[in-house]
């Protein structure tokens, strides 16, 4: 009875490695979900709003101050010196629903989609709604780089768009200008859209600053920048995405997110707002917050026995169990949520052909010292469940 586009893939692994974990009582370090607060005034801006009467439909693509507020740091931040919020942003249902919302707008079938792996598991799942094929372009370990023959080799007459994720989620790679520049080449070249999620721009540990790829020259009228509040504020369930686009492509955009959801939650784009006015210190802080606890869970997977390099930027590391264990990655987390009690995701989740990931595993480390350092213990009793 179902409909041949959800048959090919299966719901989602990370949510269903979450509710593993719960039935067990395991820590649970596979959704990315922290378990510590957004600010107080974050926090207390969202009640304000509910008590002040903010509680009806908002404008469609999003309320005119949280619009301001992303145009000002879409310049200020990501170099997008043309933004302006009537023209080129659109606030979604999260970072999710702006990348349905995208390509629904961009990819007709028969289209072709340059898409990274390993991959946020969203990614394939959209392709395929839109009936799009993926073109796959592997990211090698250890320094997580990609092949410039084998990027050029996706490219072709059918290409539509190529979705890239930087800082990446799973792999914590932050992609270089010099990487940026040979994508952005190549989109020019064939007449490509550069979709470029950049939910975690915030969080890096480089020396480098973050580079957008629409700010690089001739990338400002064939980029669609996805952001949103999820991971910068510690609010991922409020659902709060947005995109920075030109202007033919964020009407097509928006129309596309007017049938899928109609807007966001009003409360929380007013709360939203108040965030983003944080002084600079908040936003500069969560390089250092998110690398102590990158430095402090690290050692505990290697000293279990994993192979991990030291990711460079967003909150996740992919691990290497092959030394611990002859299962494959599925059977391998099932095994530690049930005899240490960790939770991870299993490595296949973010490759095509699943196979390629099956001696990986992520895991995330937004989480309180006291919950790594918790994790970390358990962990190190894999060896002997094993």
């Amino acid at each position: 009875m179902l409909a041949a586009r959800v048959q090919h893939f299966t719901e989602s692994v990370i949510r269903e490695t979450t509710r593993l974990a719960q039935r067990h009582g395991a820590v649970n370090l596979g959704q990315g979900m922290p378990d510590f607060d957004p600010p107080e005034e974050v926090k207390e801006a969202a009640c304000r709003a509910i008590r002040d009467g903010f509680n009806q439909y908002a404008v469609t693509w999003g309320i005119a101050p949280l619009r301001a507020a992303i145009a000002e740091k879409a310049r200020s931040f990501n170099g997008l010196a043309w933004a302006d919020a009537d023209e080129h942003v659109t606030v979604c249902c999260g970072a999710t629903e702006c990348l349905m919302a995208t390509m629904l707008a961009l990819v007709d079938p028969g289209d072709e989609v340059v898409i990274f792996q390993p991959f946020y598991e969203n990614y394939a799942p959209d392709a395929l709604l839109t009936g799009a094929e993926p073109r796959w372009v592997r990211l090698n370990p250890p320094d997580w780089s990609f092949d410039p023959a084998e990027l050029r080799a996706a490219f072709g007459p059918r290409t539509k768009a190529i979705i890239l994720n930087t800082p990446n989620n799973p792999t914590g790679k932050v992609f270089t200008r010099g990487e940026l520049t040979q994508i952005a080449e190549l989109c020019q070249e064939f007449d490509a859209v550069a979709i470029s999620d950049e939910i975690y721009e915030y969080i890096q540990f480089t020396d480098r600053p973050h580079v957008s790829i629409a700010s690089l020259p001739g990338m400002a009228d064939r980029t669609v920048t996805i952001s949103g509040l999820s991971k910068t504020f510690t609010v991922t369930g409020w659902r709060l995405g947005y995109t920075v686009a030109p202007a033919a492509i964020t009407a097509g955009i928006r129309k596309a997110h007017d049938f899928l959801t109609v807007g966001a939650p009003h409360p929380l784009q007013v709360a939203g707002a108040a965030a983003m006015a944080l002084p600079r210190s908040y936003f500069d802080g969560l390089k250092d917050h998110y690398r102590t606890r990158r430095d402090l869970f690290l050692p505990y997977l290697q000293e279990a026995g994993f192979v991990a390099r030291p990711p460079d930027g967003a909150y996740y590391v992919m691990a290497d169990f092959s030394a611990l264990s002859d299962l494959d990655d599925v059977a391998f987390v099932r095994r530690m949520i049930e005899t240490v009690g960790v939770a991870g995701v299993p490595g296949g989740s973010f490759f095509r052909p699943k196979d390629a990931g099956r001696t990986q595993v992520r895991f995330m480390f937004a989480k309180r010292e006291e919950t790594l350092r918790d994790a970390g213990e358990r962990l190190l009793r894999l060896r002997a469940a094993e």
